[in-house]
């Protein structure tokens, strides 16, 4: 139970400092040209995207957990991997389908997406370490 505790704080801050990187930071001159796709009101919704992080951030590190078979780090490079196509593809692609935005930006949705989640796989994989005898 401590190791879940520790890896949902830990998955849930890495996910929230690279989501504030790429989208705060790297995208923001795209967003910014883009203003008309978005709700003028997104910024005052933000607690909800928290909230949804969070619960993201749980789920992963449970199903992680579930899973674990201690082999170290590219045990978790390569749950972020799948975690990341399965969540990526679906977020980026449904958008672009949904709303009017450049497919480079669905792109850059995926890549960076997936860059998350391998992040976020490696962090937990550090926090459950590997077993003593786990063949890599």
């Amino acid at each position: 139970m401590k190791k879940l505790l520790l890896g949902w704080l830990a998955v849930f801050v890495a996910l929230s400092v690279l989501d504030y990187l790429i989208h705060g930071v790297i995208l923001s001159r795209t967003y910014d040209q883009l203003k008309e796709v978005f709700r003028p009101d997104m910024m005052d919704k933000m607690l909800i995207y928290s909230l949804g992080a969070a619960i993201t951030a749980f789920f992963f590190v449970l199903i992680y957990s579930k899973g674990y078979e201690g082999k170290g780090i590219m045990e978790g490079v390569r749950y972020g991997l799948y975690v990341g196509a399965m969540l990526s593809t679906g977020m980026a692609y449904g958008s672009y389908a949904s709303y009017a935005i450049p497919y480079s930006l669905a792109i850059q949705w995926f890549l960076f997406g997936m860059a998350e989640y391998v992040v976020a796989g490696v962090v937990v994989s550090l926090i459950y370490g590997k077993k003593e005898g786990a063949a890599a």
